[in-house]
């Protein structure tokens, strides 16, 4: 096996890089990312919400 038959991680979005040579497109690209990793994080954070306060239910009982 060589190094070319590794996955690859996907290109994304790094924080903290230079934006200076992007394209207004990509820069539009980006915030679109962004915004689709932050409503999989708050959906991510609802559900565990959800799963503590069910747990913090059964255990009071």
């Amino acid at each position: 096996m060589s190094f070319e038959d590794l996955p690859r991680k996907p290109a994304g979005v790094t924080l903290g890089e230079n934006l200076d040579l992007l394209s207004l497109s990509e820069l539009e690209q980006r915030i679109a990312l962004l915004e689709a990793e932050i409503s999989r994080v708050k959906a991510m954070i609802t559900s565990k919400q959800a799963s503590k306060s069910a747990a913090d239910a059964f255990f009071r009982s």
